[in-house]
């Protein structure tokens, strides 16, 4: 409904102001790839929408076509799942013309092939930002895109959803970890298999402690193991209670990678400093290209609504293309679902609709041969920055305002002959204008 789109398009404009204001670029992916490029990330075939022309089945010999064979050419289209594997392919295409770090946001519609339901969509917009290095040789990705991105990617996120608190969103808290502290942990325990149990864990939330045990005892792992992974995910809290926490602190002496990812991740939350940052070992994300920071944003006592934004850093981005390149493109990002968070705000009634109108003012019309005339007076309104729209008639002034009111126009404007007459149709309050051309939309009651 366009009070609706109105509240959206608002959003998105505080959420792109503040992508602005810490220097990223925006850039508009095309919306279709060849399905083997958007199949590189993973399974996620089940959630492609193909792209065909209705001919290409009478094309097809015995009017039939081989699905497979469609998948495995690259002259097959998709519909892109999410912003990344885009993001992907256009470092890779415009690597020669981009200027690395490179800063990007992108806001954009994804398409998911998912039954819908509460929070998840088949065609849904997201908001991203991304910082990618380019790797030269002979130097580590750390070298080429230190931690301070991560903080950063963070902090932009962090205050654009600040800034949706002037709309009526509540509190939010970003929950961050760290892949490389985990699988130091896990090595340190004698985890068998680190990809198992990370997803297994990250499916904490929904399933809880108990069935996620019962995952971790398919996976093969031993029940003393189990437990001390169950007690590192329950570790929570902000710097200080990392530093004091006893299994934690053993767990880091043991493993110089988990020393590692202690140290960034200490780094992150001392850097943002903010209570709405704080660790949570419980996340993971359970996709297999993330390599260290990981963050998963939730709004404060609406947890069971899920994540409304996520993301974390990755060794090389164009990994997610399952190609190889002579140069890493290490990176870091983070995707606001603001269809996720639009929906959850409709429901709990964060956003005013009833304040919504397609304009200012009204210019009521005398009759049919003055219409000209309010147009003209329509003009100058919309020239001093006031949104005006003419009466579609010129019917008696009751029905006008009428029209006025049921679209929640407040004010209406009428001619007489040689001055003005604004309306407050709400409060009944009206003044008189002499003329148009200096009156401005702070001078409305």
């Amino acid at each position: 409904m366009p009070a609706e789109r109105a509240v959206e398009l608002a959003l998105l404009s505080k959420i792109q102001k503040h992508f602005a204001l810490h220097g990223f670029e925006d850039v508009q992916h095309r919306s279709v790839e060849p399905v083997p490029v958007l199949l590189s990330k993973g399974e996620t075939s089940k959630e492609v929408y193909l792209l065909s022309r209705l001919q290409d089945a009478f094309e097809a010999e015995g009017g039939t076509v081989n699905l497979r064979e469609r998948l495995e050419s690259r002259k097959q289209l998709g519909l892109h799942f999410d912003l990344t594997v885009p993001f992907a392919r256009y470092v890779l295409d415009a690597s020669a013309q981009l200027h690395f770090p490179f800063r990007r946001s992108s806001v954009g519609k994804v398409w998911r092939g998912e039954r819908p339901q509460a929070g998840r969509f088949r065609e849904f917009v997201q908001a991203d930002v991304d910082i990618v290095a380019e790797q030269s040789n002979g130097m580590s990705a750390l070298e080429a895109l230190g931690v301070f991105n991560d903080v950063e990617v963070v902090k932009v996120v962090l205050e654009a959803l600040q800034a949706l608190e002037e709309m009526g969103v509540p509190k939010v808290l970003i929950q961050v970890n760290n892949r490389k502290l985990l699988q130091g942990c896990y090595a340190a325990l004698g985890v068998k298999n680190f990809e198992k149990t990370l997803q297994a864990l990250d499916k904490l939330p929904k399933l809880g402690a108990s069935a996620v045990r019962d995952l971790l005892v398919e996976a093969g792992e031993e029940a003393e193991i189990i437990a001390q992974c169950l007690a590192l995910a329950a570790i929570e809290g902000d710097a200080q209670a990392l530093r004091t926490n006893a299994l934690l602190q053993s767990l880091t002496s043991q493993s110089a990678l988990a020393e590692e990812g202690y140290s960034e991740l200490l780094y992150l939350l001392e850097s943002v400093d903010s209570p709405q940052c704080l660790a949570n070992l419980s996340i993971t994300r359970g996709l297999d290209y993330y390599t260290g920071s990981v963050f998963e944003t939730f709004i404060s006592g609406l947890e069971s609504y899920g994540s409304i934004a996520s993301g974390g850093r990755y060794d090389n981005l164009t990994s997610t293309l399952g190609v190889a390149t002579k140069v890493n493109y290490p990176g870091v990002g983070m995707s606001i679902g603001v269809s996720r968070l639009l929906a959850i705000g409709f429901e709990q009634g964060f956003f005013a609709l009833d304040g919504y109108a397609p304009a200012q003012v009204l210019v009521a019309v005398n009759d049919a041969d003055a219409r000209m005339q309010s147009d003209r007076a329509a003009s100058v309104l919309r020239q001093n920055g006031i949104a005006t729209i003419v009466s579609p008639n010129h019917a008696k002034f009751g029905k006008q305002i009428d029209f006025a009111s049921k679209r929640g126009i407040k004010y209406v404007l009428f001619l007489d002959e040689n001055a003005f007459r604004i309306k407050n149709i709400v409060t009944g309050e009206q003044r008189d204008l002499s003329t148009l051309t200096d009156f401005s939309h702070e001078e409305l009651f």
